[in-house]
């Protein structure tokens, strides 16, 4: 069966292709604003991010696929703790039986020790875990690309961009 590392390798593989599709698709933007092809300019953009928000999902799942499993782990060193924990219990028995202070003193702060340990990986496995976002292109989005892509290589949209209006309008 497939190991968790080698599933969170594929995904990462994933996520570098939608990067490089990314930058084809800023590449092929800027040679359509460079032509005065708003609409195909449009296209580009929106495949851009496209594959933007594709990356990053990519990169959301690796990270959840990871998530999953370290709560596995987690969960298999807790069961270990709550093994740990019965011996501390019949530590703990064992020294109030004696009354020898200095041993139940031992055994109290390595039970603490204990429950510090768990509150630190369940802290860690909440943390771990995060909500995906929706996939959509707004048309502030689809502009604001087109602007950054035209203003870095120095490229004038001029009234090119609202004369274009959405992919697909343009006639």
């Amino acid at each position: 069966t497939n190991q968790p590392e080698d599933d969170i390798k594929t995904v990462v593989k994933k996520f570098k292709k939608c990067e490089k599709n990314e930058r084809t698709q800023k590449l092929r933007l800027k040679q359509a604003i460079e032509a005065g092809n708003m609409e195909g300019a449009r296209i580009y953009a929106q495949n851009a991010i496209r594959e933007k928000n594709q990356s990053l999902n990519f990169l959301r799942l690796a990270s959840r696929v990871d998530a999953v499993s370290s709560r596995v782990e987690t969960a298999l060193r807790m069961n270990n703790l709550s093994d740990s924990m019965a011996g501390v219990v019949r530590g703990m028995d064992k020294a109030l039986a004696s009354m020898d202070v200095e041993k139940i003193s031992r055994t109290m702060d390595k039970f603490e020790q204990q429950f510090e340990d768990l509150d630190v990986r369940a802290g860690y496995m909440e943390g771990a875990m995060s909500n995906t976002t929706s996939l959509s292109t707004p048309q502030e989005e689809v502009d604001g690309l087109i602007q950054m892509v035209a203003d870095e290589h120095g490229l004038a949209l001029g009234a090119e961009l609202d004369d274009a209006g959405a992919v697909g309008t343009g006639v």
